[in-house]
């Protein structure tokens, strides 16, 4: 358990110089719902390709250990290995490459499970691209700029980013706390490791209790800590650093849409565009 959590290192900051750290935290944000859509649009080899190889060039970008990204990947492997179990298993287009009793599989289902495990790891990769190259703080910035039109309907824009971005800051804290918690407890004797599944659940009883109360009380402590600096957000609220738009991030703009270009015509080109935009069938 506690290797599994030393393996999560989503919502972490790691401070840089690259090209992607100096973008807008804006564009950033843009960009990423952006390559989502684009992982989620591509369903054919040529389209998938092309997000494979987008997603590579960002991750060179940031000039940041490719084994941090693995580390990212590692804790979903599971998750990874079901989907496609599942694609594989209930996916029967194609030819028939194994049957086995009631079990079939097909060179569709193959290809659907192989695209869907790439899917899955894209996604994972292109979110910790955003959290891994900004600050908590431009984060907030950016959140907060991008929903400013919902303040029109009188929503408290900066609490609901601010909200949003103590969230993800604190996903390494609570790991980080978790880990001691385990510590504590096999110090005293606590088995965690050992045993079926409803006993591990049990076992984990002594963790999330004292994690629990210790989220409470650091919540506490930071309201305390924003009460003490009179923070207040709003409208009156200053920032150091402005945002503009560069070069660098209109560049990232016009390369991600000739993307986006490019797995629209490739779906076109293979399965018809009505066909890859409406229809809700496997790859």
């Amino acid at each position: 358990m506690s290797a599994l959590l030393n393996d999560i290192t989503f919502g972490q900051y790691y401070p840089g110089n690259s090209v992607v750290h100096r973008m807008d935290p804006r564009a950033k944000v843009v960009l990423t719902v952006a390559a989502i859509v684009l992982i989620f649009l591509a369903r054919v080899a040529v389209a998938v390709a092309c997000t494979v190889v987008f997603t590579a060039a960002a991750v060179a970008l940031t000039r940041m250990p490719v084994k941090l990204y693995l580390k990212t990947l590692k804790p979903i492997i599971p998750i990874i290995i079901l989907t496609s179990v599942i694609n594989a298993l209930y996916v029967s287009s194609g030819t028939v490459v194994v049957h086995v009793w009631q079990i079939t599989i097909t060179t569709g289902g193959l290809l659907t499970a192989l695209y869907m495990a790439v899917r899955i790891c894209l996604l994972i990769i292109t979110s910790s691209l955003l959290t891994y190259t900004t600050s908590p703080t431009q984060l907030t910035d950016a959140i907060e700029r991008l929903l400013s039109p919902l303040a029109l309907l009188r929503l408290d824009v900066h609490t609901l980013a601010m909200m949003m971005t103590i969230a993800l800051r604190f996903i390494p804290t609570l790991i980080e706390e978790t880990e001691k918690i385990m510590a504590a407890q096999k110090a005293r004797g606590a088995d965690l490791d050992s045993g079926g599944l409803m006993r591990r659940v049990k076992a984990l009883v002594p963790v999330l209790i004292p994690l629990l109360i210790s989220s409470f009380r650091r919540a506490a402590e930071l309201a305390d800590a924003m009460e003490c600096r009179c923070y207040h957000g709003g409208k009156d609220r200053t920032r150091m650093r402005q945002l503009h738009l560069s070069a660098r991030d209109w560049l990232a703009f016009a390369v991600t849409a000739a993307v986006f270009g490019a797995v629209v015509a490739a779906n076109q080109m293979a399965s018809g565009l009505l066909y890859a935009l409406f229809t809700g069938g496997a790859l």
